[in-house]
């Protein structure tokens, strides 16, 4: 017969109940602070949903109305350098920080309203219904809330989308010497999604003092969360994480504020992350002013019981019950929130002249003086490159022969030794003498805190990487070991990274580089061999520097490594054995962005090409008196229109050249611009040569009929100029 040991966690796994004695023992300002945030929220909440249902908020209202309880209980314990993010119901959360923020010694709603904590309602509403003056100028709404000087980094529509970005948040937090924390807050639903999953593996591999505040409240949408886990107690997650863990009543604020600061003393401490589960409730349904029971998922006894629960009662009971107000003063400060949350919706609208109300109601829409202009519609998309204004472009050094891969690994030990702010980070990037390729060759032993060896985890680390960058003190270098790996962490770098800059509203920079390798040609197959820059090209946000000399790796590098947006440098398996020009004496000048190379000059053809496909083009160049263009930028920024114009001016006719599958071809939306741009000095259709349609298998016969070389390119010169 076989023994049976039991297991039990190597860390807590506790729940927390306040007790009356709690009650009592509580501080009277903080029992007061708490009730005068509740009520705030409620009103501001409850305004929302006013004006959804009249209509004037474009797009979705998730509100908070009963869970602010969760949100204000644990808010008050942080402290002012802690950041929080949230989810798309994160109304409360960053309602609750910003007060904090500009009423650091309390509320007290017996008091009038500072004007600071005015504005903070009025620019929340503002953005909330899309308009000039809230936060990000309305282009985040309700899901995308984020002011930075207050420590609240943005609230995410993506389910768990944020959570990686937190753990970059309370990283910076540690470098920086600081022992500040973060706190991210999602629901029920997001705890299976696995970009929280692997946050919470990493965050614990690494003892970040990160806080997982889960609010579970019971539903993702309609699907209860007896239906999606097979364990609803979801703070059990935690402990086979290694994470200590909390369960607490989130409708019991008290509760949740001791809870947060036992998790406090452990993040300060330097073990860890914790997670803190509350049980909470919305009182709506998912998006808008019905509840649930309206839609047939829950009943009107399940939401009686809940709402018996309010936080705002349970606050309001304990002080009436220790005499700090009188009942009149309790009803008085919910009804001045609601008259202020009124008259603050007032400033936003007028009477609509056009739609007369039936029965003599006034229908009201939006003051068309506090909508954004038009013309904002694409401003922020990245940045305008000012931060090169003191960058150097004149190369003062010698070149000489030298390896690619080296040129590769002594550009980021230069930069990593002249700004401790950079930091490199990806899978095995501290280990095999300097990753798999040696482009981290020696960076560990020198700044061993700076150059992190991640678990397998794509999405968890290039969020990591996000937070970081948004967080501004540190410059993040983020590998992905290969391309193919990018649509494994697709939501962090499309959704999140490249997008942040634009959807808070167009100022904040986002300054990470993330490096990848194409890898066709060496067998890797289907899996590991794609060309990502036509999926990059058409995302927003992102530029894309794409060497195909040593001397331009440098120079590249550097530009990537001073731009304020986030910038991909792709790098070419092929290239990093070849040996070409490079820098000696000087590896701190930069490439201008958005400047292309001219490899050859010719008068026949213009021949756009980059990375490993410019040696393949000038190969066979000769043969048609070709002109061959290395475009070294690719995005839509940074397209060197100038150069591109020129020669397409001179020859008449263009080609693009690149190895890539034919369906996500760089040179499909390329050919369609140079097409538009230069129709009339083009004697013929803009041609192509690109990879197959299927992505390259192992069988070395078959990689080589899916990818293009300079047979291909040859065949297509001939034909282009066959008199």
């Amino acid at each position: 017969m076989s023994e049976h040991h039991r297991l039990e966690p190597v860390v807590p796994w506790i729940e927390v109940v306040a007790t009356e004695a709690d009650w009592d023992a509580a501080e009277p300002s903080l029992l007061t602070t708490m009730y005068g945030q509740l009520v705030l929220i409620r009103a501001f909440e409850e305004q929302v949903l006013e004006l959804a249902k009249a209509g004037l908020v474009h797009g979705p209202a998730h509100a908070s109305v009963g869970q602010e309880g969760g949100a204000v209980g644990s808010v008050l314990a942080l402290a002012p350098g802690d950041t929080v993010n949230g989810s798309h119901r994160g109304h409360h959360q960053f309602l609750a920080k910003a007060l904090c923020h500009v009423e650091p010694e309390g509320l007290d709603p017996r008091v009038d309203l500072s004007p600071r904590a005015r504005a903070v309602l009025l620019r929340s509403l503002a953005e909330i219904c899309g308009l000039e003056r809230g936060f990000s100028h309305g282009r985040g709404g309700s899901m995308h809330l984020q002011w930075n000087e207050a420590g609240a980094i943005g609230t995410n529509a993506i389910v768990g989308g944020g959570v990686p970005l937190a753990a970059g948040s309370a990283w910076a937090h540690r470098q920086a010497g600081t022992d500040a924390v973060a706190v991210t807050y999602f629901g029920d639903g997001a705890i299976n999604i696995g970009s929280t999953l692997e946050t919470f593996n990493l965050a614990a591999a690494w003892k970040l003092p990160l806080c997982f505040f889960v609010e579970n409240n019971r539903y993702a949408v309609s699907t209860g969360v007896e239906e999606a886990t097979g364990e609803p107690r979801l703070s059990a997650r935690g402990p086979g994480f290694g994470i200590a863990s909390f369960k607490v009543d989130g409708m019991d604020p008290l509760a949740v504020h001791q809870t947060m600061r036992e998790a406090l003393a452990l993040l300060r401490s330097g073990r860890g992350p914790v997670l803190i589960e509350a049980d909470v409730y919305r009182f709506f349904h998912q998006n808008g002013p019905f509840p649930g029971s309206a839609f047939g998922y829950r009943t009107k006894e399940e939401e009686r019981q809940w709402r018996a629960r309010d936080p705002l009662d349970q606050v309001a009971r304990h002080l009436e019950r220790r005499g700090l107000f009188t009942l009149a003063e309790l009803e008085k400060a919910r009804a001045a929130a609601t008259a202020l949350m009124a008259g603050i919706a007032d400033t936003l609208l007028e009477p609509d002249p056009g739609r007369p109300g039936a029965g003599g109601q006034v229908v009201r829409r939006i003051k068309p003086a506090e909508w954004p202009s038009p013309s904002f519609a694409d401003v922020g998309v990245r940045g305008d490159l000012g931060e090169f204004g003191d960058a150097r472009f004149t190369f003062e050094g010698t070149l000489t022969e030298q390896k690619f891969i080296d040129a590769v690994a002594a550009v980021m030990a230069r930069r990593m030794e002249t700004d401790p702010g950079v930091v490199v980070l990806g899978e095995d990037v501290h280990r095999l003498g300097g990753g798999t390729n040696g482009a981290t060759r020696g960076l560990k032993e020198r700044f061993p805190d700076r150059v992190l060896g991640t678990p397998i985890s794509e999405n968890a680390f290039s969020g990591l990487g996000g937070g970081i960058a948004l967080d501004g003190r540190f410059r993040p270098v983020v590998e992905f070991m290969y391309a193919d790996f990018m649509w494994v962490a697709a939501d962090q770098l499309f959704n999140q990274i490249g997008k942040a800059r634009h959807m808070f509203g167009g100022e904040g920079p986002v300054p990470l580089v993330l490096r990848s390798k194409v890898a066709m040609g060496t067998g890797y197959g289907s899996q590991h061999s794609m060309d990502p820059a036509g999926i990059f090209a058409t995302a927003p946000g992102w530029r894309i520097a794409a060497p195909s000399t040593p001397y331009d790796y440098v120079g590249l590098m550097n530009s990537a490594l001073r731009c304020q947006d986030p910038v991909l440098v792709l790098e070419h398996v092929d290239l990093y054995g070849t040996v070409g020009d490079g820098p000696v004496g000087d590896l701190d000048y930069c490439l201008p962005v958005g400047r292309a190379a001219v490899r050859r000059t010719g008068g026949a053809v213009t021949v756009l090409t980059y990375l490993a496909m410019t040696r393949l083009v000038l190969e066979v160049a000769d043969e048609a008196d070709a002109e061959v263009i290395d475009l070294r930028w690719l995005d839509r920024a940074g397209l060197d229109w100038d150069t591109v114009g020129a020669s397409v001016r001179k020859t008449g006719a263009v080609l693009i050249a690149e190895q890539g599958a034919l369906g996500t071809s760089y040179g499909g939306w390329l050919a369609d611009e140079i097409q538009r741009r230069y129709f009339d000095w083009l004697d013929q259709p803009v041609r192509r040569v690109t990879g197959g349609e299927a992505s390259p298998s192992i069988s070395k016969v078959l990689e080589r009929a899916a990818i293009a070389g300079a047979a291909e390119v040859s065949a297509a010169l001939t034909e282009m100029t066959r008199s």
